[in-house]
């Protein structure tokens, strides 16, 4: 796990590309804001022409008022220096409010777009990317950029235009002691663009740490992980692992911290000494009988405003380089091709009747293997067709084929005669239940966890369902009933629970076409027999595809499919295949010893 975490840096570094096309592709972000954007472009204009005008009129009270010994007009132009000022904070709550609406609604939509990408992406990502590392993408990625898409282009708009203004105000004064202020400025240019550079890769390298760091604490932490890490005493080799991340995301914190603090500091006493040469310069002029005493004050007032907002245009240019390492991460995942995707004219079927049809249906999940190879089969509206066969024949991918979590490789799958990938993913969704042998819950109430699949359902129609999945004993045991939290992934349900809540899930759901992944598999008798009593229930009318690991739950299926190493080698009823002795025979011979114990199932109808 930690090595992993080093191996993907060098991928990260690599995948870094141009600033430019990055930068412009961020701001395609701030597009549906250009109102808003106009409005804020209106009062930073406005904010920095009243910036303007006290060192003016500090000017005019020292070389014209004062001089003359006019007191009422150095009263009239301290009242101007003053309404300025407020003129401008007045302005400056504005322009806030403005720049967080924008940057607010920026965020927002950025993490509605990659969450929305992520929903449809296949099952094929989610099995290749742990969870933390999606989860790092959404969170910590998302909130890292957070600071430069709320506050740094307002600031940086009203730097420049600042800095501008205030550039061609001073040359209007003194183009001389402008110059000379300014001097000393293109020094910095170039180092803080390396600065930049560096704190860029620096940035990245910290995020992929701390997508191995977040991913890492998901697995351990989570209550499956927990109790694998306590049963097996792990606890000090995965602190080890955690102190180890943690270690490197300290080690590059501190990296960036201190990359360019030296340039900083030269870059701060540029402040001071700016000024200084200006009062140097212009103390000579005046003596000189060159220049004015208020003019080289007013000069040196907008070359201590000009500093600010230079100081932070350099900064903000290393802290957008160090953001755009983030903007790659997320783009890298906004970019990823959705594969499993509809196709333009996909259509709904108002009425499906749950034909189910596998034509030469070959699928692989890398080049070189294949799962499924030359696979033909029909299920008929309201059969019941059973999977059988070793671990690894390709079960599973058969059940994974049919809602579309993958696609085919060669061939179709065909839903009441229609190609699946000409139909609409809703449409899928909706005519398909599917209940797995290790069901998901959420960490809600029992009442929403069934009502998953149809949120509008009354209370009527949920307590029905249950009723119906043999659950009505676990309602009534409920302190709040449907209220009732479950905990995280239902750990305050029994297996057997579970399995009855999911399929009362379907049940309420409703749907013409059932996939089954044998429920019953790690369930003790009794529990075994009120999920069976349930599925009795689920399956009438439905046409049915189910995984059967106990061959003992398929004895009256309308078809068996035995498959092995992909292919379906034999089909057929239990005691024909049983009759023919092949694979399924022996199957059935390693599984029973007598058919005394065979006859203790209960059996699927």
């Amino acid at each position: 796990m930690h090595r992993g975490a080093r191996g993907d840096l060098g991928e990260t570094q690599r995948l870094s590309g141009p600033a430019g096309p990055v930068f412009r592709r961020s701001l395609r972000f701030f597009a549906p804001y250009w109102a808003l954007i106009s409005f804020l472009i209106i009062t930073i204009l406005l904010a920095s022409l009243l910036g303007l005008i006290p060192p003016l009129l500090i000017r005019s009270i020292l070389d014209d008022a004062v001089p003359h010994g006019d007191g009422s007009k150095v009263n009239l132009l301290v009242l101007g220096i003053i309404l300025a000022s407020l003129g401008g904070s007045l302005l400056g709550v504005g322009q806030s409010l403005l720049n967080n609406t924008i940057g607010q609604n920026v965020m927002e939509d950025i993490r509605n777009k990659l969450y929305a990408r992520l929903q449809r992406m296949s099952l094929r990502f989610f099995t290749n990317t742990r969870g933390g590392e999606i989860l790092s993408r959404v969170t910590s990625d998302v909130n890292g950029i957070q600071d430069v898409v709320s506050n740094t282009f307002s600031t940086m708009l009203s730097n420049l235009i600042i800095v501008i203004s205030t550039v061609l105000t001073m040359l209007v004064l003194d183009w001389r002691l402008t110059l000379l202020g300014l001097a000393a400025l293109p020094l910095f240019i170039w180092p803080t663009r390396r600065v930049g550079r560096i704190q860029r890769d620096l940035r990245s390298q910290q995020h992929q740490i701390l997508g191995h760091l977040s991913a890492h604490t998901q697995e351990t932490l989570s209550i499956n992980g927990a109790v694998l890490m306590k049963i097996f005493g792990r606890e000090p080799d995965e602190y080890t692992r955690f102190s180890g991340l943690n270690r490197e995301v300290r080690t590059l914190s501190i990296r960036r911290a201190m990359i360019g603090r030296w340039y900083f500091m030269f870059l701060g006493l540029f402040g001071l000494l700016a000024p200084a040469l200006v009062y140097w310069y212009g103390g000579h002029a005046i003596i000189r009988g060159d220049l004015q005493v208020g003019s080289v004050v007013a000069l040196a007032a907008y070359l201590t405003r000009l500093f600010g907002p230079i100081t932070q245009i350099l900064t903000m240019h290393v802290t957008v380089q160090s953001s755009l390492a983030l903007f790659e991460r997320l783009f890298e995942y906004l970019d990823m091709p959705i594969e499993i995707d509809e196709r333009p004219g996909a259509i709904d079927l108002p009425h499906a009747e749950g034909r189910i049809e596998f034509d030469n249906v070959s699928f692989r999940y890398i080049d070189s293997r294949w799962a499924l190879r030359d696979v033909s089969f029909v299920a008929e509206p309201g059969q019941v067709v059973a999977l059988v066969g070793p671990s690894g024949a390709g079960k599973t991918t058969i059940t994974y084929l049919i809602p579309r979590l993958y696609d085919v490789t060669e061939g179709s799958v065909k839903f009441d005669g229609i190609d699946i990938r000409d139909l609409s993913l809703n449409c899928l969704a909706e005519n398909i239940g599917v209940v797995t042998q290790e069901p998901f819950v959420f960490h809600g109430t029992l009442g929403d966890n069934i009502r998953y699949g149809r949120p509008n359902a009354s209370v009527e129609d949920v307590v029905s369902a249950l009723h119906s999945a043999n659950l009505a004993e676990l309602l009534d045991n409920m302190p709040e009933g449907l209220d009732t939290v479950v905990g995280e992934r239902g750990y305050r349900l029994s297996g057997g629970e579970k399995q009855r809540l999911a399929i009362a899930r379907v049940l309420l759901k409703d749907p013409p076409v059932l996939i089954l992944d044998e429920a019953t598999n790690s369930l003790d008798s009794q529990s075994e027999h009120a999920v069976q009593t349930a599925l009795s229930t689920l399956m009438k009318g439905r046409t049915t595809i189910v995984i059967a690991h106990r061959l003992s739950t398929i004895l009256s299926v309308d078809k068996i499919l035995v498959l092995s190493s992909g292919k379906i080698v034999e089909q057929g009823r239990h005691a024909d295949l049983l009759a023919d002795g092949g694979l399924y025979a022996q199957l059935y011979r390693l599984q029973f010893s007598s058919s005394s114990e065979f006859q203790t199932t209960p059996a699927l109808n």
